[in-house]
């Protein structure tokens, strides 16, 4: 990407074009608090390497991370507990099935989640972080806010909420993982952790900030190591891998970079050496993916030939 005023422009041209996809999707309502988001909003965020940012659209829009977090607290748990630990819990394969079944649990030995990206397996990677919920939270907050330059990024408390109150099925897939071993201790306390993680609350700027973060191996724009390489490096693949549920091969064909999709319709997308991209846009594809917010990085990765896969 070159120009500052082309990339602006280019960006602002993208989102009008592919905001008509927003019609075709739906807002996700399984969680009511995120059944009142508005379904034509479409925002995106780029960010490069010297620190320049770029943003068109709903940028301003603050939305809640949902799934993306599972990057986050994935490099946090290898961070304490070491990659050995983690992935006793935890498989590296995707699943083809939908992020929240629990169809692979019944039918995979050992009955541990298949990768980190799914419900179970973000479930099972929360509770191996050790502590109280509230100091988990805060350790999450904490990477977070580093990543992003942003000291003020918290959760929702009403999302949060709203994800505690209707999370049934993530019980029954933390009571099916604690039966066979793979978890251990309070699972309430372990998906207090869990929704509130899923509630943090930013703009597209912020994301576009920590995806430059991976980009760089870790490091912030100054250069100084937030996260080793070791770990991004896992990320990474983790989101080209299983980083879109079960539309991931899809996406990496069409697309071609490492992103995580939520289901508050934002996209973590990040194209190592170069940029972070934040994206928003809540209407929802039948796998849970921004439908616009594709479409919308799909025409950004095609123009300037963004796919890690040459």
């Amino acid at each position: 990407m070159e120009g500052r005023s082309k990339l602006q422009n280019q960006l602002q041209q993208l989102v009008e074009k592919n905001r008509r996809w927003t019609s075709k999707g739906k807002v996700a309502t399984y969680i009511p608090e995120l059944g009142k988001a508005d379904p034509s909003i479409l925002g995106i965020s780029v960010m490069d390497m010297h620190g320049n940012l770029y943003s068109a659209g709903d940028y301003k829009q603050k939305f809640t991370l949902q799934s993306i977090t599972k990057v986050i607290t994935l490099m946090l748990a290898i961070m304490e507990r070491g990659m050995e630990v983690v992935f006793e819990h935890v498989g590296m394969e995707p699943t083809g099935d939908p992020f929240n079944s629990i169809v692979k649990l019944e039918t995979t030995s050992p009955s541990k989640p298949l990768n980190p990206m799914i419900n179970a397996g973000a479930i099972a990677v929360v509770s191996l972080l050790e502590g109280t919920p509230d100091e988990r939270v805060e350790r999450i907050l904490r990477l977070i806010r580093q990543m992003t330059g942003n000291p003020n990024i918290t959760y929702n408390g009403r999302v949060y909420h709203s994800e505690h109150q209707t999370g049934d099925l993530n019980r029954a897939l933390a009571f099916f993982l604690r039966n066979h071993g793979v978890i251990h201790g309070s699972v309430e306390e372990h998906l207090e952790v869990y929704f509130k993680q899923s509630s943090i609350e930013m703009t597209t700027e912020d994301v576009a900030r920590m995806g430059l973060v991976i980009a760089n191996e870790g490091k912030d724009i100054m250069g100084k190591e937030i996260i080793p390489s070791s770990v991004v490096k896992i990320a990474k693949a983790f989101m080209v891998t299983c980083g879109m549920y079960n539309a991931s091969g899809e996406f990496a064909i069409r697309v071609g970079i490492p992103s995580k999709s939520g289901v508050g319709g934002g996209i973590l997308s990040v194209v190592p050496g170069k940029y972070g991209i934040g994206v928003i846009g809540p209407a929802l594809d039948d796998k849970g993916n921004s439908i616009a917010g594709i479409k919308l990085l799909e025409d950004l990765s095609s123009i300037y030939h963004l796919t890690i896969f040459n």
